[in-house]
């Protein structure tokens, strides 16, 4: 896969854009840790990562041209740490047969453009979280931005609806597949009802850009499972309009840089500002390290062997087994002279292991949605923590 980006003015998006992916560095990257950034050719974040004070940058792009831009920026700042590039598609080459000594190796793996290209097939995704676990050590993170494909979806859904809801007359000054606002513009190829889990391509173009790009609806769920299966464990995805709303205090000062004369006196971004923010989505993953304690965000496995309604069932049944009650057995001795009040066992409940065959059933493995995962519905922003009327309301 290769795609050149194209020239872009410091458009509102763009600069709200820059301010997720600067913000998201500075949470996540600390001193000496080792970085791979993925698709990241152009230079745009090269200056980035200089105040987290990194020890080694790994820099991967798919095309040649992105590699020498980046590789040219950074010799020209002459950055405090080393750094290396490769030209290696992630979504379509195992890096583990290219960077044999990279493996397992990287603190930190992101991934801040290009995500959705991915997803053009199932086979792409799955091949770029493989390689995204073969980098990280253990303990390591994964995170990135991406579009939030819920709310674009939901959009495009309204649109539809709108349009197969006016009236013959009225429908010429309506074009259901296209995406209209004062910011931007989202075109799908086709018309669809259900959101396909991979390919589903369409066209997003900001003002002030010279042309669009072309992009592919994420399906979080899915992207969930692929990387479940490649050794990653979910920890968030959370739309930019929370991600700001959650870190608007921390990143003061750096706000009022990135975007000056777009918060209100309150510090608060205008309305306006929120629905083109709302367009992107950031993303967390951890590769689990079996000697630590699992993070406590991240879902707990359950175990296929038994169900909790089993174990249930089991105790309840130990508990109803009656006891067996002891009989007294007559022996020929004598009578005392005095009468001696003889205590009479009474059956009484009390639970002990019994040896009883309990029919046990065989439980049914769910692939999709991951065990342990719970409802998708009920996770937050997994299918779109936009705004709250664009949610779907159930996993689709």
């Amino acid at each position: 896969m290769s795609q050149i980006a194209c020239p872009r003015t410091e458009s509102t998006p763009h600069r709200l854009y820059d301010f997720a992916k600067l913000a998201l560095i500075k949470i996540f990257a600390h001193p000496y840790a080792t970085v791979c950034d993925l698709y990241c050719g152009g230079g745009a974040d090269a200056d980035k990562w200089d105040e987290a004070q990194i020890g080694h940058y790994i820099g991967i792009d798919a095309a040649s041209s992105g590699i020498s831009q980046i590789r040219e920026a950074w010799e020209s700042q002459r950055k405090a740490y080393t750094s290396e590039f490769f030209e290696i598609d992630p979504c379509t080459e195992n890096i583990e047969m290219h960077l044999q000594e990279k493996t397992n190796k990287a603190d930190l793996v992101c991934c801040l453009q290009h995500l959705q290209l991915c997803f053009e097939s199932e086979e792409k995704a799955r091949k770029l979280l493989h390689n995204v676990s073969s980098l990280l050590k253990p303990g390591g993170y994964f995170f990135g931005i991406t579009p939030d494909s819920s709310t674009i979806w939901a959009k495009y859904q309204k649109n539809v609806e709108a349009y197969h809801n006016k009236s013959s007359s009225m429908k010429p000054n309506i074009v259901p597949n296209c995406i209209r606002t004062e910011n931007y513009m989202i075109t799908f190829e086709v018309e669809e009802e259900k959101f396909p889990l991979f390919g589903k391509k369409y066209q997003l173009k900001f003002s002030n850009d010279v042309s669009a790009e072309t992009h592919c609806l994420v399906h979080f769920p899915s992207f969930i499972r692929l990387a479940r299966d490649a050794g990653l464990e979910y920890v968030e995805i959370q739309n930019l309009t929370e991600f700001y709303d959650d870190n608007r205090a921390q990143f003061a000062g750096l706000l009022a840089n990135s975007v000056p004369n777009l918060l209100d006196p309150r510090g608060r971004f205008f309305p306006r500002l929120y629905d083109a923010l709302g367009l992107y989505t950031t993303f967390i993953f951890q590769k689990p390290d079996p000697d630590i304690t699992p993070p406590i965000s991240t879902p707990l496995m359950q175990d296929p062997t038994y169900s909790h309604d089993e174990v249930t069932s089991w105790r309840d049944e130990e508990i109803n087994v009656p006891v067996p009650v002891p009989v007294p057995v007559p022996v020929n001795v004598p009578v005392p002279p005095v009468p001696v009040p003889i205590s009479v066992p009474v059956p009484v409940n009390v639970p002990v292991p019994v040896n009883v065959p309990v029919p046990v059933s065989v439980p049914v493995i769910v692939v999709e949605p991951p065990l342990g995962l719970g409802k998708i519905s009920e996770q937050k922003g997994i299918l779109g923590p936009g705004p709250a009327d664009l949610r779907f309301p159930e996993a689709l």
